[in-house]
């Protein structure tokens, strides 16, 4: 456990500014960090930022193929990371030709024996350097961060953040209508370091002195609760699977969480979080669940499910109601829904179609690519479906795109479907997604088998073992004579769920 003030952070982000202008690192070039949260990594999002430099988070649950490319695409000058990447680092350093230094957060004592060309020690690497800095002055406009979403086919598309966005963003959660932050808060981040910025609150949290609680990679239900405990947290973020397993850990230990806890507020994003969990939070916590919604593009945070006057009061049955929506607008962000006319829908709660945005912190471009991501009136199509009330409140119903949210990571159907369908026994391959009760969503692989041929469920599994991320790979196999598809050849994932709907998954 390391404890230390936002004076610290900052000296010591000054340290590694200076150590990072030793190296030659200047304005605009890229560092990576494959971490976990931790106060390193919150100083290097102060000191990289802060010098004009550019930080690259990288998600380390993708495949080592994508990292690779992600690193290369981005021309990371320099990569950081934790302990428990080394390994995966050794595998990853022959190929990164285009990083000019490596460095472990770690002290010296527990450098790791690994492989690897200019290997550093983040402790050493600053432990000489002045704590003074003079951060330079330049265009709000200025690119701060940046993270890679794999959220489509293909490879993962990069997204810049500026200053100026960062910044608005922040001052938006800052609001009562957003998180409501202020420095009585104590707020135990989960939600990743490496997810678009753990959702802005490094930021924000700085801005208002609120404590920040990081819990490394240890974020079993017990850790969880520990923390939460013994730094009275009163506000947490997270996706639903964490949550799960904290109220699995409560329910197994016969805990008292509303008694021992000072927790006030939970806020759930990267996948609907089911009924039951919100009610447990509400019934065991005595906590109130703010559902968030957001995307990679959006810096992230666009929606939040915070109650109205009119719903002071309100009984357990219709505050769950009202958090099962994604919520409404923060300031700065406008939303509509269209039908396939590109026609704006009624905002009444039933009229679904594809939600639109459009703000100041939402990209316009991705990165190194020229091609607008915006419709001529500044509209960005966040490929979803969804309705939107009388009172602004926006629920998603549908995806358009055939993405799996499972445990609030991306899994790509067609991607996976690609993959199986190298196997020489397979004619023909689709990848629905099938409720789990634990990760929200779990691919199903269905499979149209070449005559004469033959495969079993492992020996599929086996085959893209190899291939994918092993998060990625389905929970169970089903063996059909034919696929779906319309008239056009188009295959028909609709019809597919409506078959397997009642499917129960049983993984080899």
């Amino acid at each position: 456990m390391h404890h230390c003030t936002y004076a610290d952070i900052g000296r010591r982000a000054k340290q590694m500014a200076n150590a990072l202008s030793r190296l030659g690192i200047e304005p605009g070039d890229r560092i990576g960090t494959l971490a976990w949260n931790g106060y390193r990594h919150l100083e290097l999002y102060f000191a990289v930022s802060g010098m004009g430099a550019v930080l690259h988070t990288i998600n380390p649950r993708l495949f080592p193929e994508q990292i690779e490319f992600i690193v290369s695409h981005a021309e990371d000058r320099v990569l950081f990371f934790d302990l428990s990447f080394a390994a995966l680092v050794e595998q990853l350093a022959p190929h990164l030709t285009g990083v000019q230094a490596f460095v472990a957060m770690t002290e010296r004592s527990h450098m790791p024996d690994i492989r690897v060309p200019n290997l550093l020690c983040f402790e050493e690497l600053i432990s000489d350097e002045s704590e003074e800095f003079a951060w330079p002055s330049f265009d709000e406009r200025q690119a701060s961060s940046m993270c890679y979403t794999s959220g489509t086919t293909g490879n993962p598309k990069g997204v810049l953040y500026s200053h100026r966005s960062s910044l608005l963003h922040s001052l938006a959660l800052c609001t009562r209508e957003g998180f409501g932050l202020s420095s009585l808060d104590s707020a135990l981040l989960v939600v990743p370091m490496f997810h678009v910025n753990a959702w802005g609150m490094p930021y924000a949290c700085a801005m208002t002195g609120t404590k920040l609680v990081l819990p490394g990679p240890a974020l079993d239900g017990a850790s969880i609760y520990e923390l939460m405990r013994s730094e009275r947290v009163t506000l947490a973020l997270g996706v639903p699977t964490v949550w799960m397993m904290l109220q699995q850990h409560v329910e197994s230990q016969g805990l008292l969480p509303a008694s021992e806890l000072c927790l006030e507020r939970v806020v759930i994003g990267g996948a609907a979080a089911p009924r039951s969990q919100v009610e447990r939070f509400e019934r065991d916590f005595d906590t109130r669940v703010m559902h968030a919604w957001g995307m990679t593009e959006m810096s992230p945070l666009g929606t939040l499910c915070a109650p109205l006057p009119k719903h002071v009061g309100a009984d357990l049955e219709a505050r769950l109601d009202l958090q099962a929506k994604q919520g409404r607008a923060l300031f700065g962000v406008t939303m509509k829904v269209v039908d396939e006319d590109g026609a704006e829908l009624l905002r009444d709660g039933r009229s679904a179609g594809r939600l639109l945005v459009k703000g100041p912190w939402i990209a316009s471009h991705y990165y190194r690519q020229t091609e607008t991501i915006l419709d001529e009136e500044g509209w960005f199509d966040t490929g979803d479906v969804a309705t939107i009330d009388a009172d602004g409140y926006m629920q998603i119903t549908d995806r358009a795109k055939d993405v799996i949210k499972s445990g609030g990571e991306w899994i790509s159907s067609i991607d996976l479907e690609n993959a199986a369908m190298g196997h020489p026994a397979v004619a023909e391959a689709a990848v629905i997604g099938i409720p789990h009760e634990k990760w929200q969503e779990r691919p199903l692989l269905v499979v149209v088998l070449k005559s004469g041929k033959s495969a079993s469920k492992a020996q599929l599994r086996d085959f893209l073992a190899e291939r994918v991320a092993k998060w990625w790979l389905p929970d169970d196999v089903a063996f059909v004579d034919a696929l779906p598809h319309t008239a056009t050849g188009k295959l028909q994932k609709m019809k597919l769920r409506e078959q397997f709907r009642d499917h129960v998954l049983q993984a080899d």
